[in-house]
């Protein structure tokens, strides 16, 4: 489906193309004193996303799992419905970073036109370079999910998860989203340096995969911001634990769009903010 191209130059592979971490010569204060060591430090790139030659919004994010980007993201932000409206996807790096040229359908290139907009700095600010209220608060349709999930699943779910993120364990500075079966099994986990990156990798990822969203649920390390319900309602998610707190627009959306929101996950423990339906009471 993809190529990666280096210009000028021949494809190369992904993960020869370019490094999640880097290390980097400090000094440590440790004992009582300094001392030369070497870091990891995660890395971050503008990665543009262009649909049919138009460039439509710059992201930083970790240089890793671009594919798996392009896809969620398109999919999160309602640029496409469904994967196969995907037709390739092109990764090329340029002097400035990184170019994710992706072709669509017309008809989803026909009305994204009609809604573009500058969203460069997402990792920041949800709401960066929107033009009107109405393109930030968007209301996706009502998740539809028998989902049922245990305290237990959710607790250990969370315990399992930091065993699992491989490039935090490096460089202690990376996000991770995971997708999460009823039974607390964990199928795959998702990194980057924007919490909004890793989950859309993972979503990007588990529709690869033609995986039923409404099926499991995602644990997210950060907060719950409003754009974080957004985009699982985008997909139809039905559940979305966070480590961290929710805001308070991320709770009324999961209210309106029929999320179950979960918050402080750790430590044997947790808040439900809305539709608490889905959870089990033993």
């Amino acid at each position: 489906m993809h190529a990666i191209t280096e210009r000028p130059g021949e494809p190369i592979e992904e993960e020869l193309a370019f490094d999640s971490h880097t290390p980097h010569l400090v000094d440590r204060w440790r004992n009582g004193a300094y001392g030369h060591a070497v870091d990891a430090v995660a890395e971050e790139i503008p990665v543009a996303m262009v649909y049919n030659g138009v460039s439509h919004a710059v992201m930083l994010a970790t240089p890793t799992r671009l594919e798996e980007f392009g896809l969620g993201f398109s999919l999160s932000e309602g640029i496409l419905n469904e994967r196969r409206e995907l037709y390739d996807i092109e990764i090329v790096r340029q002097a400035e970073g990184i170019e994710l040229q992706m072709s669509i359908s017309q008809e989803r290139f026909a009305l994204l036109k009609q809604k573009r907009r500058n969203l460069a700095g997402r990792t920041g600010c949800g709401l960066c370079g929107a033009e009107s209220l109405q393109q930030v608060l968007r209301h996706p349709k009502p998740v539809v999910s028998s989902l049922r999930i245990s305290p237990q699943s959710i607790h250990h779910a969370f315990a399992q998860l930091g065993k699992l993120q491989t490039l935090q364990a490096i460089t202690g500075a990376v996000h991770a989203a995971a997708w999460v079966l009823p039974d607390s099994s964990i199928l795959h986990v998702e990194e980057d340096i924007g919490r909004h990156n890793a989950l859309d990798k993972l979503i990007g990822s588990m529709a690869r995969k033609n995986t039923s969203f409404g099926q499991g649920f995602v644990a997210i390390t950060s907060r719950a911001s409003y754009e974080m319900v957004q985009k699982a309602a985008a997909v139809g998610i039905p559940l979305l634990a966070a480590i961290s707190a929710p805001t308070g627009l991320a709770i009324e959306l999961a209210q309106q769009a029929g999320i179950t929101l979960i918050g402080f996950a750790r430590h044997e423990s947790h808040v439900a903010y809305a539709n608490p339906q889905r959870l089990e009471s033993n």
